[in-house]
């Protein structure tokens, strides 16, 4: 009997797990307001090694469609300024001394619309990973045995129902990040 809590427990982490990552993902997508978020997967060259930019630096949003990037040494100014301008995120900073600054040009309706598309195509990943732990967990019910059938019937409807729920966020996280998006 107690396989089956110990299933929709790791069935529950791993959606769990598929939503924090779609959170995540979304997190890094431009737009309109500046967010420090913007910057986490852009790598530094450092001392040898590719660095997340906020281990070598600190990231600032002081204005809507301004960040500031201050370096903790100043000897990776340039590497900083190069990482974010090949980072493919359409940011274009500009070095003041040790200071550098990133604006966030306003968006365009088609860019926008574009960016609409990668979160939903980001959100899909997610709900399909939230369906694949679904889908391993049932199989692994369905393999239990000594277990009666009403049990199992519970447990996959237990889990049908985590899926649900699941899915359900990633669906909230999209029409938040929508919102922002398309905001002018």
């Amino acid at each position: 009997m107690s396989a089956i809590p110990e299933l929709t427990k790791h069935a529950r982490e791993l959606m769990l797990k598929a939503v924090e990552s779609t959170k995540r993902e979304f997190s890094g997508i431009r737009s309109g307001k500046a967010s420090t978020a913007l910057l986490d997967l852009v790598r530094v060259e450092a001392y040898g090694n590719a660095m997340p930019l906020n281990q070598v630096a600190m990231v600032a949003a002081p204005e809507a469609r301004l960040l500031t990037v201050q370096p903790f040494d100043k000897s990776l100014t340039q590497a900083i300024e190069k990482a974010i301008r090949d980072a493919d995120l359409g940011l274009n900073p500009a070095t003041q001394g040790n200071l550098i600054r990133v604006p966030l040009p306003a968006l365009s309706e088609e860019r926008r619309k574009e960016l609409v598309k990668v979160v939903h195509k980001l959100a899909e990943e997610g709900r399909i990973a939230v369906r694949h732990a679904r889908t391993d967990s049932m199989s692994r019910v369905k393999k239990l045995e000594k277990v009666p059938e009403d049990d199992k019937t519970r447990a996959e409807k237990d889990i049908q129902k985590l899926t649900d729920e699941h899915i359900k966020q990633i669906d909230v996280l999209i029409h938040a990040k929508e919102a922002e998006i398309m905001e002018v």
